[in-house]
């Protein structure tokens, strides 16, 4: 068993499992997010990623249950895996319903990241695949930060819609550095998290961009119009993921901690909107 080295992670911070329900079926027949295409399908190519990818995540971090010593970090581990099978069940609904909708099939848009994990599964070590979660779980939590600090990147969203993405990137957001904690207390070097992340990153982008390219395949206006327009909501002066690039950035630094980005005080103004432990700095 491995003892754990100590973790940066703040005491004062709870993981809170909320078991949230969602009634999206009847909105997402809609371009739920201010009528825009590209908004909504940006949104929800993610969504078609995260039940497959959450279960990675809690399969990767259950491994190691009971190989280190720390019963602080066992319990975040708990908490952990509890929010994302939430968030895998909810996502699920989500996607299924969202096929529907699109006439698109579900089942060809997961296909390629299902090949692409079961290889990782069957050659990639433990500790690789718990790398790729430690890597996928930092680029989860600043995308939650910066829907926290670009309120514009949900102006006009359907209600519901914005509930369920601001109730996710809080839990994202707590549960941010428990995969690393554990990574960290199993013996995992920096330069296997940085090739991780790298690798990550090609294939989160991929992912997203294909699954957009499917979810929009009836658009019928002009497509450059469409994607500069897209572009513009995602990288320009109000963008909904300005700021990223130094917290991405940061991950590769050898002395990284997930909460060397603490935002408790950000997320805690979600906090009266679904409950749960106040995260405030001491």
């Amino acid at each position: 068993m491995h003892s754990s080295s100590a973790s940066r992670t703040p005491q004062n911070v709870e993981i809170v499992p909320r078991n949230q329900h969602f009634n999206v079926e009847e909105v997402l027949q809609t371009n739920w997010h201010g009528d825009d295409p590209f908004k909504t399908a940006f949104f929800d190519a993610m969504s078609i990623l995260f039940p497959l990818g959450e279960q990675f995540f809690i399969d990767s971090v259950k491994a190691y249950r009971g190989k280190f010593d720390d019963p602080e970090l066992e319990r975040r581990v708990r908490g952990f895996m509890a929010q994302e099978a939430i968030h895998r069940r909810e996502h699920q609904s989500y996607n299924e319903a969202l096929c529907r909708a699109r006439g698109v099939s579900l089942r060809k848009m997961e296909r390629v990241v299902y090949r692409r994990q079961k290889f990782a599964r069957k050659f990639l070590s433990p500790l690789q695949q718990l790398g790729g979660t430690v890597a996928f779980e930092h680029l989860t939590a600043i995308l939650a930060d910066a829907l926290f600090r670009n309120p514009e990147a949900l102006e006009g969203a359907h209600p519901e819609m914005a509930a369920m993405w601001r109730w996710h990137a809080l839990e994202e957001t707590e549960h941010k550095a428990v995969a690393f904690d554990v990574y960290m207390a199993v013996g995992g070097k920096t330069w296997r998290r940085r090739l991780a992340m790298a690798f990550v990153t090609i294939e989160f982008t991929q992912h997203v961009v294909r699954n957009m390219r499917l979810l929009l395949h009836a658009y019928e206006g002009s497509r450059l119009e469409l994607w500069r327009g897209g572009f513009r909501f995602l990288f320009g002066k109000k963008g909904a993921l300005r700021g990223l690039w130094q917290p991405y950035l940061d991950f590769y630094k050898k002395d990284f901690h997930p909460w060397d980005h603490d935002n408790r005080a950000l997320v805690s103004s979600v906090m009266s909107e679904f409950g749960g432990a106040t995260v405030n700095p001491i």
